[in-house]
């Protein structure tokens, strides 16, 4: 038997199919499972600040000026970094690596950046 999944807004298990979609009685929310494929395929992909999406081996340039922890120095605005690597599971937030001339390995925010 198949059984209808959670409500992704309360979590209730009465939820009911009408059709295509599927309807919360609690808190009158409606979704479809094709939907929710779409909203983890989406939760995987990573945006640069402009809203491209970034693959392995782009280009990206920095948009502002970045303080480097343990460095008196900063990465300027307008640094270009080539071949960028994306970290699949970040636990800080860091999703983009890769490796900066003059600053070796380090590890950056896609909001920082933009696809060159």
């Amino acid at each position: 038997m198949f059984s209808l999944p959670n409500c992704p807004k309360c979590n209730s298990e009465y939820t009911y199919e009408d059709g295509a979609l599927l309807i919360c009685p609690e808190c009158a929310y409606e979704w479809t499972l094709d939907g929710e494929a779409n909203k983890v395929e989406d939760e995987n992909r990573i945006l640069d600040a402009n809203g491209n999406e970034l693959i392995d081996g782009d280009s990206v340039i920095v948009i502002k000026d970045l303080k480097v922890k343990g460095s008196s120095s900063s990465i300027k605005g307008g640094t270009k970094i080539k071949n960028i690597r994306l970290i699949d599971n970040p636990s800080d937030g860091h999703n983009i690596d890769c490796k900066i001339d003059g600053f070796g390995a380090m590890k950056l925010k896609s909001e920082f950046v933009k696809k060159a």
